[in-house]
């Protein structure tokens, strides 16, 4: 299960953003490890900023390296650079990035003096969405570490970037419902994968049983 129109909007996305984002960072000589780093250190000034207070412009930050985040993997292609290494660095550095952004919302909330309730409600807000999407991510890897590659679910880290910084520009009241919305959503996203993996998993067990019951020496 998916947002209606999610792989039109990519294809769309992958058309008139990617692909020429690409061929102009490839012209300045970049290279798709260095656009992964510098995606990440956009994401640190994001969260600096909202953790200083300015929310609205952290949020067009955020957005903005989550653009640059896009373009290391189509520059690879793009190049013909893929590697697993750098499928690995921008893994970690995406994720990396989003602890980032949480932590700055956390510091915002802690200093800026919101009242108990509101500040538990938010830290509370904030812990939840943190969990619930790094698991999402988790289980993907786990997932494609035995051999079951699977996106599926309502709630994954392109929503969540867009989520996040829609958030952060509309105010701090929006963004607590989101962060609610993105943890209530990435908890379903999270039994999505598991039982597309576990069903992955089991059938493949069912084929391997298949053949050795009908392996050599069998009949003999």
């Amino acid at each position: 299960m998916a947002f209606p129109g999610r792989e039109q909007f990519r294809s769309a996305v992958l058309r008139y953003v990617e692909t020429p984002g690409a061929r102009a960072l490839h012209r300045l000589g970049l290279t798709p490890n260095v656009v992964t780093i510098l995606g990440f250190l956009v994401a640190l000034g994001a969260a600096a900023l909202v953790g200083t207070g300015y929310l609205w412009i952290g949020g067009l930050v955020f957005l903005t390296g989550a653009l640059l985040d896009l373009m290391d993997g189509a520059l690879a292609r793009y190049t013909q650079k893929e590697s697993r290494f750098g499928a690995l660095l921008d893994s970690v550095f995406d994720r990396l990035g989003e602890a980032a952004l949480f932590l700055g919302i956390a510091v915002y909330g802690l200093l800026a003096e919101l009242g108990e309730g509101r500040t538990l409600f938010l830290m509370t807000a904030v812990m939840s969405a943190l969990i619930t999407s790094q698991m999402v991510s988790y289980l993907r890897a786990r997932g494609e570490g035995l051999g079951i590659f699977s996106k599926a679910g309502l709630m994954t880290r392109p929503e969540r970037v867009v989520l996040y910084s829609l958030g952060l520009i509309l105010g701090l009241r929006s963004l607590e419902i989101i962060l609610i919305i993105v943890a209530a959503v990435s908890f379903l996203t999270l039994f999505q994968r598991l039982y597309v993996v576990g069903r992955g998993l089991s059938d493949e067990d069912a084929q391997e049983g298949a053949a050795g019951d009908h392996g050599p020496g069998e009949g003999t």
